[in-house]
């Protein structure tokens, strides 16, 4: 399973939970299976196309992608990372 860490401003999602484990053999996998058990979660990471949205940020390590078909090996740490805005 993939360790995800999740960001402050998704963490109402997980209950809290800013790291938790998922299973899936691609990031969009991942966030699938997130969003089974968390529902809402992924709505906020990629938008109706699949793609991840603008503001949000996906790391494989120290590795950024920007496609959900990015493979993940069971061992691998996938980052979500939201920009900050204000003004």
């Amino acid at each position: 399973m993939a360790q995800v860490l999740i960001p402050s401003q998704l963490s109402a999602y997980t209950d809290g939970a800013t790291r938790v484990a998922a299973s899936g053999a691609t990031v969009g996998a991942v966030l699938d299976d997130l969003d089974r058990r968390f529902p809402g979660l992924k709505f906020r990471v990629v938008d109706e196309q699949d793609r991840v949205r603008r503001h949000m940020r996906l790391f494989i390590g120290q590795a950024e992608t920007r496609s959900i078909a990015h493979p993940l090996a069971p061992d691998d740490e996938l980052l979500i990372f939201g920009a900050l805005s204000g003004g």
